[in-house]
């Protein structure tokens, strides 16, 4: 089942890819069914809280019209930052779903484990390596194509 929802996160980080945004996408599940579904765009909007994290907090809060998200569980392709893991321990998430973890800036493991280190108000179940393998290949050739694009551009401007 969780691969069914990752899968989802996967296309919704495909759409920030195509938009040239770090290819991250988070699916929010509410007794099995999608609530919620976005994808970076700090680029697209020039606001660095556009993360795919928030904004899908953000639309099942509206859905559910309540900025508690009990009983509802997050898929995300990539481990999210300390903003996006104070957001999902705000917002009540019981459990998160990580693809791949991020060894520069993760707050759920990581580099430091927000979600279960300290003594918030609620804690949040984890699980990690949900289609790892598919989650940081899109990164990979995410950043590859931005290298190569940039090099071109800077070859042109020489």
């Amino acid at each position: 089942m969780e691969e069914k929802y990752m899968q989802i996160a996967l296309k919704e980080a495909q759409k920030a890819y195509e938009k040239l945004e770090v290819p991250v996408g988070a699916v929010i599940v509410k007794n099995g069914e999608i609530i919620a579904k976005a994808h970076n765009q700090k680029e697209t909007k020039c606001d660095t809280t556009k993360h795919a994290e928030i904004l899908a907090i953000q639309k099942a809060s509206k859905k559910l019209k309540s900025w508690r998200l009990i009983d509802c569980e997050m898929y995300i392709t990539l481990e999210p930052c300390s903003m996006c893991a104070g957001a999902i321990i705000n917002s009540r998430i019981k459990k998160i779903y990580i693809g791949t973890l991020d060894k520069k800036t993760g707050a759920c493991g990581s580099v430091l484990n927000l979600l279960e280190d300290y003594k918030f108000n609620h804690k949040v179940e984890i699980q990690t390596g949900i289609m790892q393998k598919e989650c940081e290949n899109i990164l990979k050739e995410f950043f590859k194509k931005l290298r190569k694009m940039r090099k071109e551009e800077n070859d042109r401007k020489n």
